[in-house]
């Protein structure tokens, strides 16, 4: 299996002066779920961050993704934790 995953956004986003077409999630390991795990906040925060994480952008960046992006990347996730 593949150690990472380009997704395509349906709906790019404007992030740091450019245009973000796409995100590369690599597979987590068990100190990316532990770090999450310490982080305050809900359940949905933590799992923006452990997304951020492990697509190498910051927090703020998977906020401004539409929800039918954001499903996709859940998906690609929930495939690499099974």
């Amino acid at each position: 299996m593949d150690n990472t995953i380009a997704i395509t956004l349906t709906y790019p986003i404007d992030s740091n002066g450019g245009r973000l077409e796409e995100l590369t999630m690599r597979r987590p390991k068990v100190r990316d779920r532990l770090a999450a795990e310490k982080i305050q906040g809900n359940q949905a925060d933590k799992e923006v961050r452990f997304i951020a994480n492990l697509c190498e952008v910051a927090p703020e960046e998977i906020e401004e993704l539409d929800m039918a992006d954001y499903a996709r990347i859940q998906a690609v996730l929930s495939d690499f934790l099974s």
